[in-house]
């Protein structure tokens, strides 16, 4: 063993000693089969693997850590593979926002309390990214994240399908009318061809693309697709980049800098990203301790053209911009308007990384100059609906609705929404503002994806396809329609939407910004006077913990004491560990 090669490592800690603890540290891993040579002078590095049956999103992370072990035990690391949460959004209710920041913590407290010099993050569905990430940062140990690609195309009938997009859409014809229950069960068996994430620039690939453009993964890992061997290659060469990276003590605090969270949110326009991506970037600054306003995103969202031309913002899907390019020729496009000197896990700048992307088809990545839209994907309103702000993702809206006026029909929830949006003598039109209460980070509880309310049956049959929808719920990424987001604060803790009831008009103004009730500020004051809480969803547990601590959606929706502080920071120095 080199001293003077080991002597940083956090591992040391515990294998170096010569007392007692050392001898049952090093037992620990005799244990297992290895001999001294395995874990003598090597960095230990941990495989976070979110793997579960219950996730169809990481039915290959277990195949993915395996190609990790492989390009850390050929740079000379030793490979050790440990599980966490693992949050998969089409089986766990309400949502698996819920179980965000537990993830986070649970990443957390298992990076700090064993002897890891770094990790390598196996992340795939919609949350269980930024909770690697979330995580991460705050254990701040060297790491990198190796995210779970896209699954590809299905098809039916001859057309080429995405999931979650082409599911909506055919859920609404299928209400309507235009398809029938044989091919309802047709599509559901060819919607999802294989292991990975929603074939669409939903949330899950859009935090794919944005732990690149944070420079936490390796560039071009972001869109391969889930089952091509390129990416077992890409994790293991994640697997060798991060022994690299642990013996350097390049940790996640050095690569996301405030000017790398920048490159995210335009990286995050460009692409049409996910709403949920907002509420994700702010979570992951509030962990670094810094202060990631919503006027940030607007600003940057207006100096940012959309360029990808991915549903549900475009017509191609994940497979066609990773043929195309993938996003290192996305970055190339806009590097420009990014930080390119911002560093990143593979020792390179942002813009030495993505220096030799080239572009294979221009429909699907715009040129700077012929973009899709002006401006960025998602836009954030403000108004006396709204003071703390809300999102929109104009990109996947109707133009006609951008600029709206209408007269609101309530839903004091997601049950009463669904128990009456069908109902034929409910009083919609096709100029109504729907309107949902109570689905907010509390609300919920845990934000959930109900936020592109269905069309009434009598609408859709009628050709309606597109509504003015408003809540403080989120969408999914997958989502589209004139859906209004993330309204703050929600209406669980007393935020204008709580006092919102029907007839009463609302003003959408998407150009200027604007979310406005048209009600006077007397008798909003009136009615928020006698508004009242509604009871506690949870009164023991984790949920009880959840609805003490849990932040609004400006602020990241992350726990008040899990982010940063002056007095606050990394794991410490573990040099004289307790007995």
């Amino acid at each position: 063993m080199n001293p003077s090669s080991t002597s940083k490592l956090r591992s040391r800690s515990w294998l170096d000693r010569t007392d007692r603890w050392g001898l049952a540290h090093r037992s620990s891993f005799r244990a297992q089969g290895f001999s001294t040579h395995v874990f003598e002078g090597r960095p230990v590095i941990g495989i976070c693997n979110s793997w579960s049956e219950l996730n169809h999103c990481s039915l290959h992370l277990k195949q993915m850590a395996e190609a990790v072990k492989r390009g850390v035990w050929s740079a000379g690391g030793f490979p050790l593979e440990f599980p966490t949460i693992s949050l998969g959004e089409l089986l766990m209710k309400p949502s698996t926002m819920l179980y965000r920041n537990l993830m986070s913590m649970d990443v957390e407290e298992s990076i700090r309390a064993h002897p890891l010099d770094g990790v390598v993050l196996l992340g795939n569905c919609d949350k269980t990214v930024p909770a690697q990430l979330m995580g991460a940062i705050s254990a701040d140990i060297p790491a990198i994240m190796v995210t779970a690609g896209p699954q590809l195309r299905g098809m039916w009938r001859g057309q080429e399908i995405g999931s979650g997009t082409a599911m909506r859409k055919y859920w609404d014809e299928y209400r309507a009318g235009g398809i029938g229950a044989e091919e309802w069960s047709e599509i559901e068996g060819c919607l999802v061809r294989s292991a990975g994430t929603c074939g669409v620039m939903g949330t899950a690939s859009t935090m794919a693309a944005l732990s690149e453009a944070l420079g936490m993964a390796l560039p071009g890992s972001a869109d391969i697709p889930a089952v091509d061997s390129r990416r077992m290659a890409a994790a293991e060469e994640s697997g060798y980049r991060i022994v690299a990276l642990a013996r350097d003590n390049v940790c996640p605090t050095q690569i996301i800098t405030a000017q790398a969270l920048e490159n995210a949110i335009r990286v995050n326009m460009a692409i049409g990203g996910s709403t949920n991506a907002i509420i994700h970037l702010i979570a992951i600054a509030g962990r670094l301790g810094l202060s990631l306003p919503l006027t940030k995103f607007d600003e940057i969202s207006r100096a940012t053209p959309l360029l990808v031309n991915v549903q549900p913002s475009g017509k191609y899907l994940m497979e066609d911009l990773f043929y195309a390019g993938g996003l290192r020729a996305l970055m190339k496009e806009i590097v420009s308007l990014l930080h390119g000197d911002a560093m990143t896990v593979s020792g390179k700048t942002i813009a030495e990384n993505v220096a030799q992307a080239v572009c294979d088809n221009r429909d699907v990545i715009r040129p700077l100059g012929n973009p899709l839209k002006p401006d960025g994907g998602t836009v954030v309103l403000w108004g006396n609906l709204a003071p703390r702000g809300a999102v929109i993702k104009q990109s996947a809206a109707s133009t006609h609705l951008l600029k709206h006026r209408g007269r609101v029909v309530v839903f004091d929830g997601y049950e009463d929404l669904l128990r009456r949006v069908n109902d034929p003598t409910l009083d919609v039109d096709a100029k109504s503002v729907m309107v949902m209460k109570g689905a907010g980070p509390k609300g919920g509880p845990g934000m959930p994806e109900w936020g592109d309310l269905p069309i009434p049956e009598k609408l859709l049959k009628a050709g309606i396809k597109d509504m003015v929808r408003l809540s403080d719920a989120r969408m999914s990424g997958t989502s589209f329609g004139t859906v209004i987001l993330h309204v703050a604060p929600e209406a669980a803790i007393g935020g204008p939407l709580a006092i919102v009831e029907n007839g009463d008009e609302i003003e959408l103004d998407v150009a200027n910004r604007r979310l406005e009730l048209l009600v006077s500020a007397d008798e909003i004051n009136r009615r928020l006077q006698a508004w009242r809480p509604p009871p506690p969803h949870f009164e023991r547990g984790y949920g009880k913990m959840y609805l003490e601590h849990i932040l609004q959606a400006d602020q990241g929706c992350d726990f008040d004491f899990l982010r940063a502080t002056a007095t606050s920071g990394g794991i410490g120095n573990f040099a004289e560990l307790p007995p």
